[in-house]
């Protein structure tokens, strides 16, 4: 379930309790099971489901939540291709926005 980001936050959930209640989104089946949903008009990625890998479950990316804290991180998964440079990340610099504006 890549992203092209070295990291990304989703959440879980059964898949025969989950619904659209709202537009259409677009979907991508790469190869397999592997089905990627996306929002057709501005590309943001949304939902995951790979019934090979994880049968019945959705993955959402809490980004697209209307509340994106609600749920708290609980686990690392899929480190095996970390980058090195992570390590210790959390301590660098934090900047609101920009650096210098």
């Amino acid at each position: 379930m890549g992203s092209g980001a070295p990291m990304v936050a989703w959440i879980a959930f059964q898949s025969n309790k989950f619904r659209v209640t709202k537009g259409e989104p677009s979907s991508y089946n790469g190869a397999g099971k592997s089905i990627r949903q996306f929002c057709g008009n501005c590309g943001t990625p949304l939902f995951f489901f790979n019934e090979d890998f994880l049968p019945g479950i959705v993955d959402i990316q809490t980004v697209t939540l209307d509340d994106p804290d609600a749920f708290a991180p609980e686990a690392h998964v899929q480190v095996a291709e970390r980058r090195k440079w992570m390590q210790g990340v959390e301590d660098l610099p934090a900047f609101e926005r920009f650096p210098g504006g």
